[in-house]
């Protein structure tokens, strides 16, 4: 008998791609030489947030600041758990001034524990939340001692996992946590012992394809029962109807010429510890 999956609700921080643009090229799926539509790339986001709203989420937005195409990827600009605020410090100098903005806006929205890393840090991008721990990816952008700074500022505890493939260069495009416990992952994007690693913690996970993981379809964003995905990520939300969730298509493909996708976009605010994911 297929689970009842269970939706929170959930807050979460974007910010409209008005400046979108590929102007440089800082993993492999992005090439200044192709053409970008930064009105296209606004419509695929309004989408999202539209679609988090019809949920019954909260969405709020931080102001886009010109000469930063890549600002609208939020999810790398802070880890939120329990109103914790950890920020975010780039590897790419390109997205270096990012983090000060976030920074600004959790500062001015009242939230009274913020710390910068000292580390480099690319937030959510390489850490998520499980409900239980928070796992916490390296090997192209995140500095593995981050992941200790991590686990002393947020306050809990910190499981490291290693990428190997430049193509899944945050943990964000390789694994996505779909409720307490569960999570989806495309396993070729690991080490071999942090595939043991994960196969130890998530006995019951959702073993995604090469398909799905080059679409995007990881980069997805889940609240325990409605699961947003890449249009093409039809295998994968198979079997997500399978295990009880209900997935939404959403068009990606301008965003995705820099590399990004909905949970790129997607930073959650989460105000308590306990295990919301």
């Amino acid at each position: 008998m297929t689970e009842a999956r269970v939706s929170t609700r959930r807050h979460y921080l974007m910010c409209e791609p008005r400046y979108f643009a590929v102007e440089y090229a800082i993993n492999p799926w992005m090439d200044p030489t192709q053409p970008v539509n930064a009105e296209v790339a606004v419509k695929e986001w309004t989408e999202l947030a539209d679609t988090y709203r019809r949920w019954g989420h909260r969405v709020d937005f931080v102001e886009p600041v010109p000469g930063l195409p890549d600002m609208v990827f939020a999810a790398n600009s802070g880890t939120v758990v329990g109103g914790r605020v950890l920020g975010a410090r780039f590897r790419a100098p390109q997205r270096a001034p990012e983090a000060d903005h976030y920074r600004r806006w959790f500062v001015d929205h009242g939230f009274r524990d913020v710390f910068m890393p000292t580390r480099t840090n690319e937030a959510e991008g390489d850490f998520t939340w499980t409900g239980e721990v928070l796992l916490a990816g390296t090997g192209f952008r995140t500095d593995p001692a981050a992941h200790a700074e991590a686990q002393e500022i947020l306050g809990v505890p910190v499981v490291s996992l290693q990428l190997v493939d430049p193509r899944y260069y945050h943990l964000d495009t390789a694994l996505c946590v779909l409720s307490p416990g569960h999570v989806a992952y495309y396993p070729e994007a690991f080490s071999p012992g942090s595939q043991q690693v994960l196969r130890h913690l998530f006995p019951d996970a959702i073993i995604a394809t090469q398909a799905d993981a080059e679409c995007f379809a990881l980069n997805a964003v889940s609240d325990g029962r409605n699961v947003v995905l890449p249009l093409e990520a039809t295998h994968l939300a198979d079997r997500l109807i399978a295990d009880g969730y209900e997935p939404t298509f959403l068009d990606i493909a301008e965003l995705r010429k820099a590399g990004g996708g909905p949970k790129c976009c997607t930073l959650e605010i989460r105000n308590q510890v306990d295990n919301s994911v």
